[in-house]
């Protein structure tokens, strides 16, 4: 596999990091500070992914990291809102990770673990997304989902990171 930049597992990693400390920042506003950069670092990671995944004619794999990009363009546009104005467009971004993850996670391209990751985060997402979008009253902190589901995406988000460096070493 050629190198898709050292940038992209860089910001895998940031963004993983930040996403995770957000959720215990002691403040609205250095929550939403670690989200942006979180945010964007996953963006500009997965774009960079799509890209390589698209010159490399794995087309699953790519539409993965774009509908990871639609999504997490949603997540982070509620990253300096309040908890409950946030949550519709929350819901949506996440509704966006869990096809995403289903997507990256299903084709035989990363090690197993990871990919079982990835699925389980989907469907923990998935069940986010579908109890707002029934009306029921979640924020990004709500407890146990989405809460809980976030630790499974960061392995998920570090298996990934850990893959690109280790497949692209000469």
């Amino acid at each position: 596999m050629q190198n898709p930049t050292i940038v992209a597992p860089i910001c895998l990693v940031i963004g993983a990091l930040l996403g995770l400390a957000g959720s215990f920042a002691p403040s609205p506003g250095l929550r939403g500070l670690a989200w942006g950069i979180d945010g964007v670092a996953l963006v500009v990671a997965a774009a960079i992914l799509a890209v390589h995944f698209l010159a490399r004619g794995q087309q699953c794999m790519a539409a993965g990291f774009l509908v990871f990009i639609a999504g997490q363009a949603l997540v982070l546009s509620g990253a300096a809102m309040t908890l409950e104005a946030s949550a519709p467009t929350f819901a949506a971004g996440v509704g966006l990770w869990a096809a995403a993850l289903v997507l990256i996670s299903t084709p035989n391209v990363m090690p197993l673990p990871v990919r079982a990751l990835g699925g389980l985060a989907a469907l923990l997402f998935a069940a986010t997304s579908l109890q707002v979008f029934l009306g029921r009253s979640l924020t990004a902190l709500s407890e146990p989902l989405p809460f809980f589901a976030y630790p499974v995406f960061v392995l998920t988000l570090l298996g990934w990171a850990w893959w690109i460096r280790a497949v692209s070493r000469p």
